[in-house]
């Protein structure tokens, strides 16, 4: 078997093979426009609503009182106080159960913390979502016995930090090259090997481990402190100064054998599907980037002038606002309704949730780059430069900064673009995928022919017509009814779409990534739409038209970009791109190179570990 089909098959293996519950984006990608698991939006108990808005007025005051973000992002360092600051507020046990000394607050005011705290300093953001988002907590929550929540929540409820290890040296997004591994010796697990990029890890008390057990990965926690483990270094980014984030090295390093979480071999499994909620944390720390553009530009653009008039009334000017506007409007509204569709569990929100990551990185950071743009020199000026010289001291080219990892946290958006694609296209695969599989034998085909007929002789006739074609569908959401026909019909081409990627590429379907990828950006701006018309109808209800005209210049902007990317996916240079790339790689067009000098430092591409002593970290 080659390497890809390794790495497919463990893929393959880690993901839910079942929906048990209903997904709107599933049937979305389907052709199916299912408003009704998203609307009416589902609501919380009072008594959760009262305790989730106390939390988050109590963390505004104590950031507000207490944290200096320049400081951070001058130091690089959060101050050890500010640390203990929050954990006394419970803000690292926000989804944490109170029978395990957490707050037990619904993930909406979980998110509504994480986009107070993004606007304000995205590096504690970092912190307190991947101590909770990917941390030890959620995989506890989600697969750890009674034991170990009780030995190990209340400790991150309090205050002690955990982080998440599972990217090496030499593995990104591919786990079938995982070298770290976990050997059985008596009732210890023996972990070696080296993580990179261990956000938290460099201050972390708690470890939740990927290592390789035999063939297949399994999960544990480890405490931070123990014996043979080393941080080697602290990293330095381009953004995200104060994050504390490290290279970690296993050397003989024992572990419990009832630190394992699940079986043996669900490791993946335990990471796919703690992010399904996981990934909520980062929708809300863009949205409250976008959120804080939004005040930067009303501001600027009535604070500035030429040419006799407001920066913010020429057009030129104006469409940023106006984008920047929509947007972050939008931004919110995904954000809240996944969380609260998870909040609420009666949907499998594993496609809501990574549409909600990759759609909210990408377009986060479009917002903050025309908020630069929009202050011209100012923008690119660091707000520490700014004050120096009288100046308001608007750390935009910061926010643009911290916000680049967004779309590599987690998951790249190209990689989040082929996990969504799987799971859309889940239903083809049932049906037909043997038909498509190039090692199918002639029995299985045939078996497989047999299927797809049957589904796809229901399926492809109700793509034909539906409520996006009639003038009087949705008219409960006003002016908003016709965008949502909209996304009715584009669920339904979308639908078309794939079906005849899948006829016209077959089993090479898999290797169309710049196709597939159009597929779900497609789904994703639909998505978008939906959730802003569904907030937009929500929230008229205290702020009149306001919303409406928020949400129905996004779906203007949104509907323009999903016309784009179905002409895209017929009419483009893919074939050509790719066919260049590999005279590149190959060295074709070394030419090109001649007349430059190299900067960068000498060095292998994927390094060893480095020696030396522990750069680890105690929070006093």
């Amino acid at each position: 078997m080659s390497e890809y089909a390794k790495a497919r098959e463990l893929g393959e293996q880690a993901r839910e093979q079942e929906w048990a519950r209903p997904s709107f984006a599933k049937q979305l990608f389907l052709g199916d426009l299912r408003l009704d698991l998203v609307h009416p939006v589902p609501s919380l108990p009072d008594e959760d609503a009262k305790r989730g808005e106390e939390f988050v007025r109590a963390l505004r005051r104590y950031l507000e009182t207490h944290v200096d973000p320049a400081l951070i992002e001058r130091t690089a360092l959060v101050p050890d106080e500010v640390v203990k600051g929050l954990a006394g507020l419970g803000a690292f046990g926000i989804t944490i159960g109170e029978e395990y000394g957490g707050l037990g607050l619904p993930y909406l005011y979980y998110c509504r913390a994480l986009m107070l705290v993004g606007s304000y300093c995205p590096a504690l953001a970092t912190l307190l979502s991947a101590h909770q988002s990917i941390g030890v907590p959620q995989p506890l929550k989600q697969f750890g016995t009674e034991e170990q929540k009780q030995e190990f929540l209340p400790r991150c409820a309090r205050g002690e930090i955990s982080a998440f290890l599972l990217t090496e040296p030499d593995v990104g997004s591919d786990p079938a090259r995982l070298a770290t591994t976990a050997v059985r010796d008596g009732d210890d697990y023996v972990i070696d090997g080296v993580k990179l990029w261990t956000t938290n890890g460099v201050i972390a008390d708690l470890l939740v481990v990927m290592a390789r057990t035999g063939k297949k990965i399994s999960a544990f926690v480890v405490e931070g402190d123990s014996p043979g483990i080393t941080v080697k270094r602290r990293n330095t980014f381009m953004g995200l100064r104060g994050i504390e984030n490290g290279v970690t090295e296993f050397s003989q390093v024992r572990v419990p054998a009832r630190n394992l979480i699940g079986r043996e071999g669900e490791g993946l499994k335990i990471a796919l599907t703690t992010l399904n909620t996981g990934r909520l944390s980062l929708p809300a720390t863009c949205a409250g980037g976008a959120k804080w553009a939004v005040k930067i530009a009303r501001e600027w653009g009535n604070a500035r002038v030429q040419w006799g008039r407001k920066v913010g009334e020429h057009e030129a000017v104006a469409t940023k606002v106006a984008f920047i506007a929509a947007s972050a409007y939008a931004l919110e509204a995904v954000c809240e309704l996944t969380a609260r569709m998870a909040d609420d569990r009666r949907n499998d929100i594993r496609i809501e949730a990574a549409l909600a990551k990759l759609y909210a990185s990408e377009l986060s950071y479009r917002v903050l780059d025309e908020l630069v743009q929009m202050r011209g020199g100012r923008g690119f000026e660091t707000a520490e430069s700014l004050a120096a010289r009288g100046e308001r001291g608007v750390p935009a080219e910061q926010m643009l900064r911290d916000s680049r990892i967004n779309r590599i946290f987690e998951g790249s958006s190209e990689i989040m673009r082929l996990l969504i694609t799987r799971e859309a296209v889940d239903a083809h695969l049932t049906a037909a995928g043997e038909l498509i599989n190039p090692d199918a034998t002639r029995q299985e085909r045939a078996q497989a022919l047999k299927r797809a007929s049957r589904f796809y002789a229901r399926w492809l006739p109700s793509l034909v017509t539906g409520a996006g074609q009639l003038p009087t569908a949705y008219a409960g959401f006003g002016p908003l009814a016709g965008h949502l026909r909209f996304v009715e019909r584009t669920s339904r081409k979308l639908a078309r779409a794939t079906f005849y990627g899948m006829s016209r590429w077959q089993g090479k379907l898999e290797h169309k990534q710049s196709f597939l990828g159009r597929i779900v950006d497609i789904g994703a701006e639909a998505f978008a739409m939906t959730a802003v018309c569904v907030k937009a109808e929500e929230d008229s209800r205290d702020l009149g038209r306001r919303p409406y005209e928020l949400a129905d210049t996004f779906c203007r902007q949104a509907r323009r970009r999903v016309d784009a990317l179905f002409d895209r996916l017929w009419d483009n240079s893919d074939a050509h791109d790719t066919r260049l790339a590999g005279y590149v790689l190959d060295g074709r067009y070394m030419f090109l190179e001649e007349g430059v000098l190299d900067p960068s430092i000498e060095g292998p591409w994927i390094g060893a570990p480095e020696g030396g002593e522990s750069v680890r970290r105690k929070i006093l």
